[in-house]
Formats: C-alpha cells, sequence, structure tokens
C-alpha cells in the first residue's frame, strides 16, 4: 500500500490547480479517496464529528446489498434449469462450452451452476451501470469542477437487482443515464435530488419499453421457453388467481421467503432483506421507522381491501404473508424507502411517509390488472411529498413549542 501511496503523491501536482491535468483533479481525487482515507484535518474550531462519513455509508448499504446480489445470480440460474428441467433449450453453444470447461452439470439442483449462469446475465447489467452511470458522474463532476461523489455506489449497486435478467444491455445504459442525468443531476447532485435515481431508471425502462421490463416471458434466462412452461411472477398469478393460483403454480411460501421464484434478478428474497434491514438499522443508516410505517400501511391496506371484498379481484383476499413476500415488497421497504436523501428526515415524518408507502403498494398492485406490482410508484409518488410531509410536522412542532412558552 505504501508503494502506491507514494504513486498517488508524486502524481498529485499534475492534477491540483496549475497542473496540467487540472480539470480532472476529480477523477484524480475519486481514486485516491476510494484507496485511502482523506487527509484532510480540522483547522478551526471544534465542531461535531462522527466517523461515519459518506464514503463509509455508502460502502455499508452495499455490505447489505451483498446477500442480494448473489441471491440474484443464484435465482437466475435456478429458474432457468427449472426452465431446461421443463423442456427449454436456454444454453447457447458458448454456455455450454464454458460448463464443460468447468465440469459442471447445469441443473436448478446444483447451486454454484446456477449461480455461475446467472452471472453471466447479472455481471454484464453491473458493469455497463457502473461503466455509463460512472461516466456520467465524472462529466457532471468535472464540468462543475467538485469532487465526485461516491452516491452512485448505492445507485449502481441498486439498479441492476431491479430489472429483468434479460434486459437488453443498451436500455441498461439508457436508463441509468436517465436515472442519474435527469433524477440526480439536474437537481445538482447527491443530495440534491428528489426522487430515487434508481427507481427513476427502472421507471424509464417501465414506460418507454415495456415489453422488455414486463410480461410473463422476462424473468426467466431461457427465453425460448416452449409453450408448455411459463415463467410468469407469482404476482400476476396471484392477480389471476389469488393465493390457490400461486399454491398450485408449484412454488411454496418458503420458496417466496428464501427468493426461489420468478422476478427482478435480485429483489425476490425476502429472506436477505431481512439481512439488509438488520445492517441498515444497526448502522443507524436506514430508518426503522420507515420500515415499520411500510409494514403497518401494507398490513392496514390488506386488511381493508379483505374487508371490502371482491367477487371479481382475488387479489383483496391474498394474506398479508403472502404479500409480504411475493415481488419486490421486501426490498422496496429495506432499500427503497429508506433512501435518506428522498424521504422524509423527521422521525414521526418517516413514519408517515412509510405508512403512505405501504398503503399506496398494496392498493396498485392489487386493483391494476395492467401493473400488479406498486412499490415503485408508490415510492417515487411519496418521493415528492416527502418535503411536504416534513414541511408540516416542522411546523406543528414550532406551533408546540410557542403555545408550551407562551411565544
Amino acid at each position: 500500500m505504501k508503494f502506491i501511496r507514494n504513486i498517488q503523491d508524486k502524481q498529485r501536482p499534475l492534477f491540483e490547480k496549475g497542473g496540467k491535468l487540472e480539470k480532472f483533479y476529480a477523477l484524480f481525487e475519486a481514486n485516491d479517496t476510494f484507496l485511502f482515507t482523506p487527509g484532510e484535518v480540522t483547522r478551526t474550531a471544534s465542531h461535531v464529528r462522527d466517523g461515519l462519513d459518506l464514503k463509509r455509508m455508502m460502502i455499508t448499504v452495499v455490505v447489505a446489498l451483498a446477500p442480494c446480489m448473489l441471491m440474484a445470480m443464484y435465482n437466475t440460474g435456478y429458474q432457468t434449469g427449472l426452465a431446461v428441467e421443463a423442456g427449454a433449450e436456454a444454453l447457447n453453444v458458448w454456455q455450454t462450452q464454458l460448463f464443460a470447461a468447468l465440469g459442471f452439470t447445469f441443473s436448478s439442483s446444483n447451486p454454484i451452476a446456477c449461480i455461475v449462469y446467472g452471472a453471466l446475465f447479472y455481471i454484464p447489467i453491473y458493469i455497463v451501470t457502473l461503466a455509463v452511470g460512472g461516466l456520467w458522474e465524472a462529466v457532471f463532476a468535472i464540468v462543475r469542477k467538485h469532487e465526485i461523489n461516491e452516491g452512485f455506489l448505492v445507485t449502481s449497486a441498486l439498479f441492476p437487482l431491479i430489472v429483468a435478467p434479460t434486459v437488453p444491455l443498451w436500455q441498461v445504459a439508457l436508463g441509468i443515464t436517465f436515472g442519474v442525468v435527469v433524477a440526480k443531476e439536474v437537481f445538482g447532485g447527491v443530495g440534491m435530488n428528489v426522487f430515487n435515481p434508481a427507481l427513476m431508471a427502472r421507471a424509464f425502462l417501465f414506460f418507454a419499453y415495456p415489453a422488455q421490463i414486463s410480461g410473463e416471458k422476462v424473468w426467466i434466462a431461457a427465453q425460448t421457453s416452449p409453450d408448455g412452461y411459463s415463467g410468469a411472477t407469482l404476482l400476476a398469478r396471484a392477480f389471476e388467481g389469488g393465493k390457490q393460483a400461486v399454491i398450485d403454480s408449484g412454488f411454496t411460501w418458503w420458496d417466496a421467503f428464501f427468493g426461489r421464484i420468478p422476478g427482478s434478478v435480485g429483489e425476490t428474497s425476502a429472506l436477505f432483506c431481512i439481512f439488509g434491514a438488520a445492517v441498515l438499522i444497526l448502522s443507524r443508516i436506514g430508518s426503522w421507522r420507515t420500515m415499520a410505517g411500510c409494514l403497518v400501511g401494507s398490513l392496514v391496506m390488506i386488511l381493508t381491501l379483505d374487508a371490502i371484498g371482491s367477487e371479481t379481484n382475488p387479489m383483496f383476499h391474498l394474506p398479508f404473508y403472502w404479500h409480504w413476500v411475493l415481488g419486490g415488497f421486501a426490498f422496496a421497504i429495506v432499500f427503497m424507502a429508506t433512501d435518506p436523501v428522498t424521504s422524509a428526515f423527521t422521525d414521526t415524518g418517516k413514519l408517515i411517509y412509510g405508512f403512505c408507502i405501504g398503503l399506496l403498494g398494496i392498493l396498485i398492485r392489487s386493483l391494476n390488472p395492467a401493473y400488479p406490482e406498486g412499490w415503485m410508484l408508490a415510492i417515487l409518488f411519496m418521493n415528492g411529498f416527502a418535503p411536504l410531509i416534513d414541511y408540516y410536522i416542522k411546523r406543528a412542532n414550532i406551533r408546540r413549542r410557542q403555545a408550551r412558552y407562551a411565544s
């Protein structure tokens, strides 16, 4: 490490003010602070110190996401293995040669083979996301003459987990471009954006290219599945026939809880999302109030719809314990709703914010036959209302204090 430190120190004058590469200082600084702790020290009056800086915060979120990343690769391979066993011709020539060279027999019962096969889909999506999104981050940092922020580490980790495994890579590039440029940089960069960049990137793809981001065939990497095999998500099946249709699909509640069901690349596992929630709550990066609000809000809406009843919509009677393991519910409330930039800031505001997301998410997924998953829209909608929630919470606190002190 000392050798690398010496190289960095020798190159620094080229990038500092007056150097030949001054305009690219943001790139040098990003590399330097990624490898080493910043060397700046306090030179003025004392102030509140905290060991948690932005870099540590973002890396902690990525650590919390790591199990979901592993699950993303495993489940993509597992679902494809089921398709192959059902008669699909999923492996092309070079994939067949790869597994032969590794000595693997590709099947849903071989976890290592599933992870390797899933990596062939997940890793390219992640690389394109990181390369294109990172390029835009660097461009804006150079133009604005400020440092590259580590906030993109989380966006680049989240976005590949909420798309279909078969999404074209050029659409991945377009989506992350929209998320970084339109949803974040035009507002001023990290900390200034109103909407979650990863969700905005997915929303762009969903409305611009619905055929590649929705429908029953995009969730299985075996795109050549025969008519006898369907890759429909369990949530879509629930909308068609309720709890019984989900059970008849062959997947159990435990399969859904563990994440071995068709769905977006890495958001299907409630189990690993619970692990991520524990990491975020213990590190005080993710708010338990927001998560609790989402759970309570969703439960209230589920019970309300069940009480209202419907003879034509089986989603009205789907039990809460199925709602909570289907689709991206767990992933949404743990990693998306708790985004510290776009969510509410006040403690009471977080409870209200989460409660409203839970209400809207269940309402959208239960009433919209064209879009049986509602968390993306629910969170983006409440992103816009988060500042308003905080405003009224603060005004109420001010009024209480004024009344208390008769001012």
